[in-house]
């Protein structure tokens, strides 16, 4: 006999239902997040369990990880696709864990993608680097804050995070005070460009697919960081059947819903994946600056429409073009991109 598991997740607990191939509940139990007592609850049944669902949570790895290590058959459950009837008027954690169970069992679990473990800690790490790339730019602009509003004078972000010439104590050293808080922030910048660069260098060391790598550099307005984000946030290309997937997936794709020709709402617009939506958007502004095939697209779209639907015009055009060349690994053709 059958049986499917159900874990809704928690930060420090979890709940476990278990249901069998009948839909009949066989076992319910909260269980603290600790690895020896869950494999403990799920011993048992190891051999008659065809699979266990785990609801994506901000902390699913460990769990994930856990299980599938173990040999058990793990998906991974998209909870912007689970609907539960509307009419209920008591739903808990017992209740999820059931419902999850009960999706897996009926062939209607909507999953999202388990990334690799091996290959998820190198995307981690660049979504660490974007962190620190943020706090950077907070420390720059109270720098130059501080240097308008005290000396009447504008200075360029290149020249504060330039590691081998001060261009800031100069412009402080009349004042004591303000020569320590300019001290103090070109310390922190310089120290975070540091450490931006040697995370940087550290991933292209690592990269899984330095192939796909190198034909995304291809791509207008596609440079290094760039490159390292679609590469690294896409993961496998195949996981997408087709260039609509992926350009939703990029959140370049319009959120609407109509009835009849008429608008009747929109849906989940951040549906997708933030930093491939960041790293598109950088892409198109740049592509438009530098290349002369994107930019006379863009002012094409600019002439029957606004500025931002013209940027996303464009973003949307890369993003498709992305995945042809991470599908087929060929460089970038623009006689297919702009017609």
């Amino acid at each position: 006999m059958k049986v499917y598991a159900g874990i809704d997740l928690h930060a420090n607990n979890n709940y476990l239902g278990v249901v069998d191939e009948d839909g009949k509940r066989l076992f319910g139990k909260r269980i603290p997040n600790d690895p020896g007592m869950i494999l403990e609850a799920l011993d048992p049944i190891k051999k008659e369990l065809a699979g266990a669902v785990v609801e994506s949570t901000f902390n699913w790895y460990w769990l994930v990880d856990l299980l599938m290590a173990e040999g058990y058959r793990v998906h991974l459950a998209n909870p912007t696709k689970i609907q539960q009837y509307k009419g209920l008027k008591y739903a808990d954690d017992k209740h999820d864990a059931f419902w999850l169970a009960e999706m897996l069992r009926l062939g209607i679990l909507p999953t999202g993608h388990i990334y690799p473990k091996e290959e998820r800690t190198v995307r981690d790490l660049l979504r660490k680097r974007g962190h620190l790339v943020r706090i950077r730019t907070s420390l720059i602009l109270s720098l130059q804050n501080i240097i308008a509003r005290n000396c009447g004078k504008q200075i360029k972000n290149n020249d504060v995070k330039r590691l081998r010439e001060d261009r800031i104590s100069p412009l402080l050293a009349h004042n004591e005070d303000l020569a320590l808080a300019g001290e103090v922030s070109k310390e922190m910048i310089d120290y975070l460009t540091r450490k931006i660069r040697s995370i940087e260098r550290f991933i292209e060391g690592k990269l899984p697919d330095k192939e796909t790598y190198q034909y995304l550099h291809t791509l207008p307005g596609v440079g290094r960081v760039l490159a390292l984000t679609i590469s690294l946030e896409t993961g496998d290309i195949s996981r997408f059947s087709q260039v609509g997937n992926y350009s939703s997936y990029c959140r370049k794709v319009p959120s609407r819903w109509v009835s009849n020709d008429k608008r009747k709402g929109k849906g989940n617009t951040k549906n997708g994946n933030r930093h491939l939506a960041w790293a598109f958007s950088e892409a198109s502004e740049l592509a438009r600056r530098d290349n002369a095939a994107a930019r006379r697209y863009y002012d094409r779209k600019l002439q029957k429409t606004n500025r931002m639907a013209a940027h996303t015009a464009l973003a949307h055009k890369l993003a498709r073009a992305a995945y042809y060349i991470m599908r087929d690994q060929v460089p970038f053709d623009p006689e297919k991109l702009f017609v």
